[in-house]
Parts: C-alpha cells; sequence; structure tokens
C-alpha cells in the first residue's frame, strides 16, 4: 500500500498546483471572452462597426478555459454523474464498480491524446486564425496559428488524463481500506453532491 501511495503522491501534487494555475487562467480567459463580447456588442450596435477579430478571440478563451477547467471540474466531482448504484451496493463492491467506471474515461482519454495531436500537428494546424493577431520580433503582426487553439485540446486532454489516473489511484488505494488515510481533493464534492 505504500508503494500506491508514493505512486498517487506526483500525480496529486502536479494536479494541486497546475489545477490551481489552470483555475487563474480560465477566470482570465473568461473575463477577456466576456470584454471581447461586451466591446462587441458596443461596436456593432452603438457605433454600427462591427470588429472583424472579436467573436474569434472569444472562441479562442472559451476554448482555453475550457482545457483548464474540464480536469479541474472532474477532479472535484463537478461532472454529472449517475452514482446511486454505486452507493446501494455494498462499500467494497461500490468501489470495485467505481474503479472500473473510472477505466472508461481512461481508455476514451488515451484514444483522444492522438486526436488532441493531430489538432496540434496535423494538416488544419498549417492554417492561420482569420482575424486574429500577435505582435512579431520585427514591429509587425502575424496571423495566430490555428495549432494555438487546437494546443487547449490537447493540454485538455493530458490533464485530464493526469486526473484520471489520480483517481484510478485514489480508488485502488481506497480499495484496498486506505480510503480514511487518503489526503481530500481540494474543493471536491461527496457522493450525492453534498
Amino acid at each position: 500500500m505504500a508503494l500506491s501511495r508514493y505512486v498517487l503522491l506526483p500525480f496529486q501534487t502536479w494536479n494541486d498546483i497546475v489545477l490551481r494555475a489552470g483555475w487563474w487562467i480560465s477566470v482570465v480567459a473568461i473575463g477577456l471572452m466576456v470584454l471581447s463580447i461586451l466591446t462587441q456588442v458596443f461596436f456593432r450596435y452603438v457605433l454600427g462597426d462591427p470588429l472583424a477579430w472579436s467573436e474569434e478571440a472569444a472562441r479562442f478563451c472559451m476554448l482555453w478555459m475550457t482545457g483548464f477547467m474540464a480536469p479541474l471540474a472532474y477532479r472535484q466531482g463537478g461532472f454529472v454523474a449517475i452514482d446511486m448504484v454505486v452507493r446501494i451496493l455494498p462499500p467494497r463492491a461500490g468501489e470495485i464498480l467505481s474503479f472500473i467506471l473510472l477505466v472508461i474515461p481512461l481508455v476514451v482519454l488515451v484514444t483522444a491524446l492522438p486526436i488532441g495531436w493531430g489538432e496540434v500537428t496535423g494538416f488544419s494546424s498549417k492554417f492561420a486564425t482569420a482575424s486574429l493577431y500577435y505582435p512579431n520580433l520585427e514591429g509587425g503582426w502575424t496571423k495566430v496559428p490555428r495549432s494555438w487553439m487546437g494546443w487547449s485540446l490537447l493540454v485538455g486532454v493530458v490533464l485530464l488524463l493526469t486526473v484520471n489516473i489520480e483517481l484510478m489511484l485514489r480508488s485502488i488505494i481506497s480499495l484496498f481500506g486506505g480510503g480514511d488515510t487518503l489526503r481530500p481533493i481540494p474543493g471536491a464534492t461527496t457522493a450525492g453532491g453534498e
């Protein structure tokens, strides 16, 4: 059991640090998204001259916000879950079923890794966004590559995978009677959303 705790510790520490930083990045992203949309509303309906870049900027921020918030919500039990079967089973059987149910997202996430990588390195990543620019070193402006949006998918999948592995390790420790000694996940909800 001690070995599983040593295996859990790096995943738990990584998720504590990275998901906290991801939360702040998401807060900034949603703020910029709202600002972009409000700016577009002002320019379109008050000045009558809509901006070309605001919708794409809002979409860019939304993708990155989702890439960082989905793993945090998954770790804290914020996803919709039907856990009544697990709760009506005897404790040991419920823990076994919980572990089996964690294998399904593991398979999905491992399958999603090459898809995310393809979004970053594949054919569509060679194109640039239609209206987003960033300053280059020569003093001009360069269009933002679409791969920067694709990175949000890959980052989200990798973070979801690390969270899923942590949850699986915690499930194994609980299965062998060490669940009472695990440190609670920050912000996690209990069974039944209480």
